[in-house]
């Protein structure tokens, strides 16, 4: 039988918040995002494959994709690039995406313990309503979901994280993040916090790069990564 979860502690630092990336974390949207991506790019005179375009822009944000692209090709690609990329993504989302294999469970177990959670993208909202929704993993969020549009600047700056932080209530210095890019990795650990980096899609390389030290590549072994414990109470006999 088992019992309550403890609370949630690392190397000795009392962690009071987990903070999550959105894709690659806790959705499997990466590969096709980029497809969508890729197939945009292309379409406007930069020739790419979704796999370079995923090297290239892991974490970054849409709309700053779309300078890199409009600097490449010395024209605008006007308001709609964007938003047609997402209708796109959305779409497709809707029919393919998963959960990140074993986080459902991670996540429950991270909330029982007592430990709070919550999201922070690059991405905005609408998106995560969409592939949070269609993975049923938004129940976990509800209330507690940000995005760098609040903050007016995007990863690899802090301030989303420090954001998500003082919303939260809890210092900088008791949350870690979990992230798989390089990009939030940097967010991370400038706004104070430790990372944990999760590399199953990209390898760990350059995670490890950014200064990222608790590596890992199975989701469902967070929570004992976190040092979240559920102890086994003996089953009463029956005399």
């Amino acid at each position: 039988m088992t019992g309550h979860v403890l609370g949630c502690y690392t190397d000795g630092m009392k962690c009071e918040l987990v903070i999550f990336d959105c894709d690659g974390v806790l959705v499997a949207s990466e590969a096709i995002a980029n497809r969508i991506i890729a197939a945009a790019m292309t379409e406007a005179g930069v020739e790419i494959m979704a796999e370079d375009a995923l090297k290239r822009f892991l974490g970054g944000k849409l709309t700053f994709i779309q300078k890199d692209v409009e600097a490449m090709i010395g024209r605008e690609l006007g308001e709609d690039w964007v938003p047609n990329i997402y209708a796109k993504q959305f779409k497709l989302y809707r029919k393919e995406l998963r959960a990140i294999p074993g986080i459902d469970s991670a996540l429950s177990v991270i909330s029982d313990s007592g430990t709070k959670i919550c999201v922070g993208s690059n991405g905005p909202v609408e998106k995560m309503d969409v592939t949070l929704g269609v993975t049923n993993l938004k129940r976990h969020f509800e209330g507690r979901i940000f995005s760098a549009d609040m903050v007016g600047i995007p990863k690899p700056e802090p301030d989303l994280y420090l954001y998500c932080a003082e919303r939260m209530g809890v210092a900088p210095e008791n949350c870690v993040v979990v992230e798989d890019s390089p990009t939030g990795a940097r967010a991370g650990i400038s706004a104070g916090m430790r990372v944990f980096g999760y590399y199953a899609d990209h390898g760990p390389d350059g995670l490890a790069a950014v200064g990222v030290h608790e590596l890992f590549d199975d989701m469902a072994k967070l929570p004992e990564l976190l040092g979240i414990a559920t102890p086994d109470i003996p089953s009463r006999e029956v005399g």
